[in-house]
């Protein structure tokens, strides 16, 4: 029996009607397929038959006949010299063509209200640009903010939130010039001293939170979005009045923020790796630190 007799056998044995649910009908070869490139991916390069089948939790044989299959269209290679397996070049043509359709803002803005409906709280979306985080969506919450914010503007880098961010999860080439831009304008200027605090307490916390740092009497809470390759991240943020934003209240909406923003950076294709963004994404699955009481506004 050939490769493709295979599949096909296993294609008629799901249009049977065996499935679990005849109204969700797929084809199990497919999803068998997407197991082995998926173990492939997780290799994190060129993998030989036996790591693959040990990481698709399939028998070698079995796997063999799906790289056979999925060679022949160009989504796996197999390196002549070492006979190891890796991604092909149609999965490239693939990969590098769904990361040019991606709207990266559309695709996070998505989950924007359902965030703003859990929390009860304004929520905004902020872009890296060319003088510092620009807010490129806002949804107003259920509690009255004393702002009119306008989609474009720009936020200090340090007395913001989403400011904050990016001053921890982006290379200082980028964030020096716009602290030393904005400092000329600024009421109050940091010490390198405290801009590293700062930065140590987004990479612990997973979130970084101002109260009155750009509008008196508003606290903010927000945490990065990660996207694939070297795209800078998004950040998203929550807004809420700082007469409400107890400990309890910050913490349960830290734990939603970073839920949500986990989330986005998976739809956008980010794996965490070993570095900060992994830190950043993995503190999603327990309870934020404690930040102390919000009107610290801690420099």
């Amino acid at each position: 029996m050939s490769d493709l007799e295979h599949v096909g056998d296993e294609e008629s044995e799901e249009s049977s009607g065996r499935s679990a649910s005849p109204s969700r009908q797929g084809i199990q070869s497919v999803e068998i397929a997407m197991t082995v490139l998926l173990a492939l991916e997780q290799s994190a390069g060129p993998a030989s038959l036996t790591q693959i089948a040990a990481l698709s939790g399939m028998q070698p044989s079995k796997v063999h006949r799906y790289l056979v299959s999925l060679g022949r269209v160009g989504l796996v290679a197999q390196s002549p010299s070492s006979g190891l397996y890796d991604l092909g070049p149609a999965m490239r043509r693939l990969g590098a063509e769904a990361l040019r359709r991606m709207d990266e803002v559309g695709l996070a803005s998505e989950q924007l209200p359902g965030l703003r409906d859990r929390t009860k709280h304004a929520v905004n979306l902020a872009v890296w640009g060319d003088h510092g985080p620009v807010i490129v969506r806002w949804d107003y919450g259920s509690y009255a903010l004393p702002i009119t914010v306008r989609v474009g503007a720009t936020l200090p880098m340090l007395a913001s939130s989403v400011g904050r961010v990016y001053l921890t999860h982006l290379p200082k080439t980028l964030t020096d010039p716009v602290i030393r831009a904005q400092d000329a304008t600024a009421d109050r200027r940091f010490t390198d001293e405290e801009i590293e605090r700062i930065k140590a307490d987004v990479r612990r916390d997973g979130v970084a939170i101002t109260s009155g740092g750009v509008i008196p009497g508003v606290t903010s809470v927000a945490a990065p979005v990660f996207t694939t390759g070297q795209s800078l991240p998004l950040a998203v943020a929550i807004a809420l009045p700082a007469r409400v934003a107890t400990e309890a209240v910050l913490s349960t909406v830290s734990t939603e923020l970073l839920k949500t923003t986990k989330a986005i950076s998976a739809e956008l294709g980010h794996q965490p790796g070993p570095g900060r963004e992994a830190r950043s994404l993995a503190s999603a699955d327990r309870a934020p630190a404690k930040t102390g009481r919000p009107a610290r506004n801690r420099p």
